[in-house]
């Protein structure tokens, strides 16, 4: 039977978490279906731009995304700490901005004058969807809902437009969410639909690029601090150009089909994080495949405190992060 998401989501543990959601019908969710002839590439847009949206809204923070034919995947870092420091009026200004909320949170977000029992009953609202703006099963809700209700009145019929439930894996260190994050931005490169990181459309990737070539970081997602700010813990705990080139090194490889060509080992990212050329190659590219349930390496696996008692670690991810 599959765990509770109560189980499978542990913020003492890991505020980071892969999600995967999948079409359960044969029309596609994006991409061109080769039975019809219709093209559905313009939902990529619909979902990368809810996405975006969502970012500025939850305090959960976009670390990759790719938004493939009939899946998408998500690498997402729960900020709980940024949540405590909202106001009522800031919660419910956020939440508002997806659900009317109650007429007494509507009083008490335009600065109304409220009897107390009234107050007391908005404050208590906010306090809930503080908790909901932290929660990344509404936040799954609040990205696939709204695409299943467009789709399905594209698709003029009713009924369940995606699976069950999302997937979602517990990344416990820092090895795990770079190995699942490149798996991500890679995505598009390993179905062929893409030539390259920067042209990978509708992903993360291209997306920190594009702000690159600039100098900035794409505002929407989970900024790169470098190792020199972990005191401030705002961030990625890597330089962004070395993570950059680490994907670019990999795509290329995935895409000439030579693993082991290159040596990754010589990339400062993967010394710091203590993992052979051999064992990156094979999680990068196969990350699904080699993982389930909770990522990341054996002295992480053994601090985490919420596996059920008859659950065991994947012991062949252990050692390919090592």
């Amino acid at each position: 039977m599959p765990r509770a998401r109560s189980q499978q989501v542990s913020l003492s543990d890991t505020p980071y978490y892969h999600c995967i959601s999948r079409c359960v019908r044969r029309a596609f969710l994006c991409g061109d279906d080769s039975v019809t002839g219709k093209s559905y590439e313009h939902r990529r847009e619909w979902i990368e731009s809810r996405i975006l949206f969502l970012s500025h809204i939850f305090s959960i923070d976009i670390c990759a995304y790719a938004v493939m034919s009939n899946h998408l995947h998500l690498v997402l870092h729960v900020n709980e700490i940024q949540a405590k420091t909202w106001s009522a009026h800031e919660v419910l200004n956020r939440w508002h901005s997806l659900h009317k909320g109650t007429l007494f949170t509507q009083q008490y977000a335009r600065g109304d004058t409220m009897p107390s029992y009234a107050v007391e009953l908005a404050e208590r609202s906010a306090e809930a969807y503080r908790e909901r703006l932290t929660d990344i099963s509404w936040f799954m809700r609040e990205l696939n809902e709204p695409i299943a209700r467009q789709a399905n009145v594209e698709d003029g019929c009713t009924g369940r437009f995606w699976e069950g439930r999302f997937k979602s894996q517990a990344l416990l260190d820092d090895a795990s969410v770079l190995a699942c994050m490149a798996y991500v931005d890679l995505n598009p490169i390993r179905a062929n639909i893409a030539t390259a990181p920067e042209t990978s459309d509708f992903t993360s990737i291209k997306q920190r690029v594009k702000a690159a070539k600039t100098g900035t970081q794409p505002k929407a997602l989970y900024p790169f601090v470098g190792n020199e700010h972990k005191e401030k813990n705002e961030g990625i705990l890597f330089k962004l150009t070395d993570y950059l080139q680490l994907v670019d090194t990999t795509g290329r490889i995935t895409r000439q089909d030579k693993r082991g060509a290159i040596d990754l080992s010589l990339s400062p990212i993967l010394q710091r994080l203590g993992i052979a050329s051999e064992n990156w190659l094979t999680i990068a590219i196969q990350f699904e495949q080699n993982t389930h349930g909770v990522v990341g390496q054996e002295q992480s696996i053994k601090r985490y405190k919420n596996l059920q008692p008859r659950s065991r670690p994947n012991q062949r991810c252990c050692r390919l992060l090592a």
